[in-house]
């Protein structure tokens, strides 16, 4: 009996590791600096007219603007005791970062609006994230939203956007990110963090706020 319950223990505990290694790579967070790395790599020619010191500076401007002091600020909420977990388990917890996030992100959006030297649908982007936590927030009163599913149907959303935008084929790009979009999805219901509810609730919203994002925009 004791064999068989390790044998059967083993495989999910690999698997809980693997829901939490995928969650942290693909934290919410992190997704506009690997959306920007992403467009920068696909549509060089959009950075024409940047200099490479200041497209250095923009990379960094990104990094920080949406991932460092977003996550710096629930950092300093946990150490004064606003908060009790830097993961925000609960609806109450999100409150404030919610807001904080939404802060940053707005203000990303309003500096792209006016950045000639890199490519329009990155405006598009950010103001989509925009839309995002303002959705992430107001929905939040009522239910736990998966905020891990709503930045990963961002990112699956806005490369479609960008595949019709440029109209120019990127079925393996979306088939990754489709891909990977299932992994952290499953992840968070591995870990027990949401249920499927949820779950499918942040995709929806993710993508709907980038394509709201792109009909505004242009």
């Amino acid at each position: 009996n004791y064999m068989e319950n390790v044998s059967t223990r083993q495989p999910l505990n690999f698997s809980t590791v693997l829901a939490k290694v995928i969650s942290y790579i693909f934290h919410p967070l992190f997704l506009p600096t690997y959306i920007f790395f992403w467009v920068l790599l696909r549509f060089p020619f959009e950075f024409a007219g940047i200099t490479p010191l200041a497209l250095f500076a923009r990379k960094i401007t990104v990094f920080w603007m949406t991932a460092f002091f977003p996550a710096f600020a629930v950092f300093l909420l946990w150490r004064l005791k606003f908060i009790n977990n830097i993961f925000l388990k609960t609806q109450k917890e999100r409150i404030v970062p919610y807001i904080i996030t939404m802060i940053f992100y707005w203000w990303m959006w309003y500096l792209s609006r006016n950045f000639t030297d890199q490519p329009i649908i990155l405006k598009f982007f950010f103001f989509g994230i925009f839309l995002a936590t303002v959705v992430g927030l107001v929905v939040n009163s009522f239910f736990k939203i998966s905020m891990h599913a709503m930045g990963i149907g961002g990112a699956l959303g806005f490369i479609i956007i960008a595949s019709f935008y440029y109209q120019t084929y990127l079925g393996t790009d979306i088939a990754i990110v489709l891909l990977l979009a299932g992994l952290v999805c499953t992840g968070r219901l591995l870990l027990s963090h949401h249920n499927s509810f949820q779950v499918y609730a942040g995709i929806i919203a993710g993508i709907v706020c980038q394509l709201i994002g792109y009909w505004v925009g242009t």
